[in-house]
């Protein structure tokens, strides 16, 4: 190879019988080294996804915030040009690290991570001193297309999302996520029974509650979107509504002691779902807004309302769809709309709206009641 080539600090490894090689690029380096397929190109012709560019500014803004915080995982990459490892040694463990040097004619196609690294060009454009720092990236030696394209496939089939509970739970950047976090350790009945691991709970679980849904529960309460800053009078709040609302709910009660079965509950009751408990909380702030001096009695309205399933007259299109209980959006404002009738409130007009679309026969007998 002559002098025409960048050379990297690298580690060699060796998957399915091949080489590949771990090198770190400075930031700075990004927007010359890679290339991305032309969006133009047919699907089938090229190796990697077409860019989302709504993604890029998100995770750009993320670098940007968290300057001292932020971590990206790796970026893989094929080399398909000419490359030469020279080790640090010829025998012992520095053998597989040395000096990788690629051609300045070779093409260096991103297989896995394009959003990070249009992500991070846009963040050195808006903050100049990430220049210096680096990301590492996986390189293999490029085997066509067709392989390059496995590569993709084989890399992505195995990805699986972490649940919201997980994601909420582990975010101390999250106020409201910290909130909640603070509200499971106080109230007892949360403590004891909330699912951590999974935004859904099994059918045999012992869990009644799951941490995303009273993070969401929480957020409709106090009224606030996505990373708003808590107040200190928030959290004394939340903990009142939600210890007076067991006080009113006899069925969280008998699971808090055992008497009952949190999976017999899932079983006969709506209650016992995250499209009751947000629905519950709706209603509370609704309830909080009309009467902000005397609301906490007025949630014993709470036994006024047929949990039971059995009610299909009630449940049917509003909380259960094809026999489950649904969880859409429009699924958990008609349950609110029957909480906010059992509490004696009127429903809003975008309630009543999605109540008559919806729930026709039931809107009008809720309007009426109004």
């Amino acid at each position: 190879m002559d002098g025409n080539y960048i050379s990297f600090a690298a580690i060699r490894g060796v998957q399915a019988g091949s080489a590949y090689y771990v090198v770190m690029v400075p930031l700075k380096s990004l927007p010359l080294l890679f290339k991305f397929d032309d969006d133009a190109v047919p699907a089938d012709l090229r190796a990697q996804r077409v860019l989302n560019k709504s993604r890029v500014p998100q995770i750009a803004d993320y670098v940007i915030s968290n300057p001292d915080e932020y971590i990206l995982s790796s970026l893989c990459g094929s080399v398909d040009g000419e490359i030469a490892f020279e080790a640090a040694a010829s025998e012992g463990p520095l053998r597989a690290v040395g000096q990788l040097r690629i051609s300045l004619d070779a093409t260096i196609l991103i297989n896995d991570g394009q959003h990070r690294r249009a992500a991070l060009v846009q963040a050195l454009r808006e903050r100049p001193t990430l220049a210096s720092e680096t990301i590492s990236v996986v390189l293999f030696v490029d085997r066509g297309l067709r392989r390059a394209q496995q590569m993709f496939a084989d890399l992505n089939i195995h990805a699986v999302r972490p649940n919201s509970s997980i994601k909420l739970l582990y975010d101390h950047r999250d106020d409201l996520a910290g909130l909640t976090r603070e509200v499971v350790k106080q109230v007892p009945l949360f403590r004891d029974f909330t699912c951590f691991d999974s935004a859904s709970i099994s059918n045999r679980s012992v869990k009644f509650f799951t941490f995303s849904a009273l993070h969401q529960a929480n957020a409709v309460f106090l009224g606030k979107g996505r990373n708003a800053a808590v107040d200190a009078g928030d959290l004394p709040l939340v903990l009142r509504f939600w210890n007076r609302v067991i006080e009113e709910m006899p069925d969280w009660q008998r699971v808090g002691t055992r008497q009952v079965a949190a999976a017999e509950l899932r079983q006969d009751y709506i209650h016992a779902h995250g499209v009751g408990v947000q629905a519950i909380a709706i209603a509370g702030a609704q309830l909080l807004a009309i009467h902000p001096q005397d609301w906490e009695p007025k949630l014993s309205g709470l036994r006024n309302v047929d949990w039971s399933r059995a009610n299909r007259a009630l449940w049917d299109g509003r909380a259960i769809v094809t026999g489950k209980v649904n969880r859409s959006k429009n699924s958990i404002i008609l349950v609110s709309n029957v909480v906010i009738r059992g509490l004696g409130l009127p429903l809003g007009e975008a309630a009543q709206k999605i109540e008559d679309l919806y729930a026709p026969e039931n809107g009008r007998e809720l309007k009426a009641a109004s």
